[in-house]
């Protein structure tokens, strides 16, 4: 599993589309559906249930995204750590 995943996974649990994460995202679309393509299978189940609206979260999905949120925060943090941190070690 990748941060890209769990990026794109979230976006398209936000936005509720796959073509408007994509626009928030600035990619393609087709790579964000293949992510999340990619994320189900690893995973063994579905996340999303797709809908003529869109896309809409199956109880696994919302579990994942607790999680999926929490991750990035992490990352964030870690980043923001570390820039912290100065070339000359002070």
């Amino acid at each position: 599993m990748s941060l890209a995943q769990i990026r794109y996974f979230v976006a398209v649990a936000e936005e509720g589309n796959v073509s408007r994460a994509a626009a928030e995202l600035r990619v393609a679309q087709p790579p964000v559906s293949r992510q999340i393509k990619s994320l189900e299978d690893e995973l063994g189940t579905r996340l999303f249930t797709r809908t003529p609206r869109g896309m809409a979260l199956l109880p696994a999905g919302e579990a994942f995204l607790a999680h999926a949120r929490k991750i990035l925060a992490e990352v964030d943090a870690a980043k923001l750590t570390a820039s912290r941190w100065r070339p000359d070690g002070g």
